[in-house]
């Protein structure tokens, strides 16, 4: 018991110690930004811009619910329901787009003058571990990260109050989300007493103010749960490493700024498309049944599996560590997820398989475009020719 004990100690400074870290970081001098114009009234900056930015996906017709019905296997999930699991996602859709549930997809740019894409990127890593030393649900996390950009998308702040957005956004979302959320003063602990109990609580108000005490939102998780049980309509029984993969790919993408601009369905459905891709090189991806699920067409994902690519190859957020040692020892069923992902990249992305890529699926609806990175061709000709 005592070892239990002590081990917790150890850990928990450690986070505090990271947390101190993270402040450091952040208050570390950077180049002042150039403001192009002086922003007016934040409240309204950027709203009309929104739906040009983000992608919707139309209405499912009458046709792809049959198809839905058909495939969607027998569940206990309420939302998973074959009768309404339709009507379910289209009113979840209608909810993600309302531009009041929205970030603006160029806040930093924008609004901000003295946070960067890297400090978000470092917050949101470090709230990775928090979650994980809490034992908080990803619901958690999703929403945290929710509520950090819908905040900074019309509050301007300095970077020294970042992580007391970070953790007063967690704050609300595990009051929201959690049976016992840990109270105030444990994440006041958690920052190494940074900031007082009072801070923590005025900030709070700040942040429930702004959303208007509006705290339930779709996210990227509860899309990715839908998707996912359309996905495994090509396994005869469900398949752990499809699900495992598509909740590391969905957690990295919160990591990326530049994933902000998209919907939660469609980041949800890029997932999908990657883990797909992934563990089953030789099939196409997206089928017609989760094009009719999710209402995007497979050229509707390009940017937003690209950028969701470059992160799984740690060619984007290579220092940001939190959600790849968070799967690492997760289970042990997911460490081999992750010895076949990198096996198929290593074949699939090779350059000599691009002419098998391309027979296989020259006959399908043909969606040109051209991207000049010849390490991606047998990758890009899915899209080509998906």
């Amino acid at each position: 018991m005592a070892d239990q004990e002590n081990a917790v100690r150890v850990t928990r400074l450690a986070k505090r110690r990271a947390a101190e870290t993270m402040v450091q970081h952040l208050q570390q001098p950077n180049k002042k930004r150039v403001v192009l114009n002086e922003i007016q009234d934040l409240s309204n900056v950027g709203i009309n811009q929104i739906e040009d930015k983000v992608f919707v996906s139309e209405p499912l017709r009458p046709k792809c619910k049959q198809i839905i019905k058909r495939k969607v296997k027998s569940s206990d999930d309420p939302q998973m329901c074959s009768a309404y699991v339709s009507d379910i996602y289209d009113y979840l859709h209608q909810i993600e787009i309302e531009k009041k549930r929205r970030p603006l997809p160029d806040y930093l740019e924008k609004v901000q003058k003295d946070v960067s894409a890297n400090m978000r990127g470092v917050l949101v890593d470090w709230l990775v571990e928090v979650t994980d030393e809490y034992k908080l649900l990803s619901d958690t996390l999703y929403l945290t990260v929710s509520y950090i950009d819908r905040f900074l998308s019309v509050n301007v702040i300095p970077r020294q109050k970042l992580q007391l957005l970070g953790v007063s956004s967690m704050l609300i979302a595990a009051k929201y989300e959690e049976i016992s959320p840990p109270d105030v003063g444990e994440f006041c602990y958690i920052t190494d007493n940074t900031y007082s109990k009072k801070e923590m609580v005025k900030m709070e108000a700040e942040v429930l103010k702004c959303l208007n005490f509006e705290m339930g939102n779709p996210t990227i998780k509860t899309f990715l749960g839908q998707f996912t049980k359309i996905a495994q309509e090509d396994y005869k029984k469900n398949n752990l490493q499809l699900e495992f993969l598509g909740y590391y790919l969905a957690e990295l993408s919160l990591l990326d700024y530049n994933c902000v601009k998209f919907l939660p369905s469609l980041v949800a459905a890029a997932v999908i498309f990657l883990s797909r891709f992934t563990l089953q090189p030789k099939s196409h991806p997206w089928s017609l049944a989760l094009q009719c699920c999710s209402g995007y067409r497979l050229g509707d994902l390009k940017e937003c599996v690209l950028i969701i690519h470059d992160l799984q190859l740690s060619r984007r957020g290579s220092t940001l560590t939190a959600v790849r040692d968070k799967y690492k020892l997760h289970k042990v069923s997911f460490r081999v997820c992750l010895i076949i992902v990198q096996m198929c990249f290593n074949i699939v992305f090779s350059f000599g398989n691009t002419g098998f890529i391309l027979q296989r699926y020259k006959t399908m609806t043909t969606w040109p475009f051209m991207l000049g990175n010849w390490t991606r061709t047998s990758f890009l000709a899915i899209f080509v020719f998906g």
